[in-house]
């Protein structure tokens, strides 16, 4: 059974859909309001949150920030809109799923129990990577590098901690685009290489002279000691 937090402020959907995905085994609480489930977030310490985008007193956007920085919880966002651009910032902004709506419960379960499969731990999958003088800290989400911490936004520490999960292979973007940020490769990987140039420049690396990062052109990425 997984705990579920369901912030969406249209009665018309949040009930029906507590209804079904409690009758599907899961404990769900509710939020009409974005301050409402953020506080819920904390309290509740949900396995998942379903957070609607059109709240009534915060964005969706800002709601997703607002509990990123609280919670490495999964969230799934459910909303109305369908346009690429905004799906792509509300993943590059943490999210780890979409659902367009409408969608049914059934739909709904299944995403719920997909990024749950994909987060639960896999033997060490929550131990401390150390890759050289770099340690990844997966249930803490903390990054040092010679003893001294490293900030890295949600994303970048997701697609560090992925690199660091696989260190020594070559990793491809497609990979990358499917694992990290959960949507298909096709035009996005300049995304990538944005990120990667982020993540270099806060080791102290560049392209030029790279340390731990190493792109091998045409294929992808490469995390590696020294």
């Amino acid at each position: 059974m997984a705990r579920l937090l369901l912030i969406e402020d249209d009665l018309t959907i949040r009930l029906p859909l507590v209804r079904a995905l409690t009758e599907r085994g899961h404990a769900v609480a509710a939020a009409g309001t974005a301050l409402d489930g953020v506080r819920l977030a904390l309290d509740e310490r949900p396995d998942l949150v379903v957070l609607d985008l059109g709240l009534p007193d915060l964005d969706g956007r800002e709601t997703l920030r607002m509990v990123r920085a609280v919670s490495a919880v999964p969230v799934i966002v459910a909303t109305a809109r369908d346009d690429e651009t905004e799906i792509v910032r509300v993943l590059d902004a943490g999210a780890d799923d979409y659902l367009v709506k409408p969608f049914s419960a059934a739909q709904l379960d299944a995403r719920v129990r997909a990024v749950l499969r994909r987060g639960a731990p896999a033997g060490d999958a929550d131990a401390t990577i150390t890759v050289g003088e770099l340690r990844i800290d997966p249930r803490a989400r903390v990054v040092t590098l010679a003893g001294a911490p490293v900030e890295l936004t949600p994303r970048e520490f997701d697609l560090l901690h992925h690199l660091a999960g696989r260190a020594g292979e070559v990793v491809t973007k497609r990979d990358l685009l499917t694992e990290v940020w959960r949507i298909p490769y096709g035009g996005a990987d300049k995304t990538v290489d944005v990120h990667i140039s982020w993540l270099r420049r806060k080791l102290g690396e560049n392209a030029a002279a790279p340390r731990y990062l190493h792109t091998v052109r045409g294929v992808g990425v490469r995390l590696s000691a020294p």
